[in-house]
């Protein structure tokens, strides 16, 4: 048994998880009115996200459970220590990587949430699953939180904020990244410019899409 299938982490992410499921009634409620072209626009802009992500202040917006798995498999494969997570919401991507490093021996998670009641109910879920001494999350833009004290040598990397500034915070985290580093975008079809990068060689990067929402990358370290 590894710690993502024991309680309390298990037990606390199936609840988790539920209350993710029942939330996308909510979800179309908050998101519903916008035409496919406004929504398209909202969820790429580099400007309108502060306004998205306090209309979704109450939704969890969680990964998937396949992708929740991915990401403890990922960090267990490279034996990370440290990680560094863009969009924590409720914690649920949290849980499954904080996971991973307690099963490797320790490390550091540094996450980074804009919406203040997401931050308490993140840190709330992760200490309940005994986890907090493991994970560091920071209030605030991530453009600033993200923009210091970062570990010296990053092993992975999760991209699940505003789609619009993967771009930027990818900029942030590079000069950190060990070399086989792996960068984990959730739904990064919204951006465009962060696909042309990672997929991009010339940039350092090897990727490819992942199932029907992730795309998967290394840092080769070469360009």
């Amino acid at each position: 048994m590894t710690t993502l299938h024991e309680a309390p982490v298990s037990t606390l992410l199936d609840r988790l998880f539920v209350l993710d499921e029942t939330a996308s009634e909510a979800a179309a409620q908050t998101f519903g009115t916008l035409s496919d072209d406004e929504h398209a626009a909202l969820m790429s802009s580099k400007t309108a996200y502060a306004d998205l992500y306090r209309r979704a202040k109450d939704l969890p917006m969680a990964v998937s459970r396949e992708t929740g798995t991915l990401l403890y498999m990922l960090a267990r494969a490279s034996r990370a220590s440290a990680i560094v997570e863009y969009g924590t919401s409720f914690g649920i991507s949290t849980l499954h990587l904080a996971a991973a490093l307690r099963d490797n021996g320790g490390g550091l998670l540094v996450g980074s949430e804009f919406e203040p009641s997401k931050v308490a109910k993140a840190r709330a879920n992760i200490a309940a699953a005994g986890l907090a001494d493991l994970v560091e999350i920071r209030e605030g833009d991530a453009l600033q939180t993200l923009a210091r004290d970062l570990p010296l040598s990053i092993d992975l990397v999760l991209l699940d904020g505003a789609k619009g500034l993967y771009p930027e915070i990818l900029a942030l985290v590079e000069p950190h990244l060990r070399r086989g580093a792996v960068i984990v975008a959730d739904n990064a079809g919204w951006s465009p410019d962060y696909l042309a990068r990672v997929r991009s060689p010339a940039a350092g990067y090897m990727s490819l899409p992942f199932g029907s929402d992730v795309e998967l990358s290394i840092w080769t370290g070469s360009r």
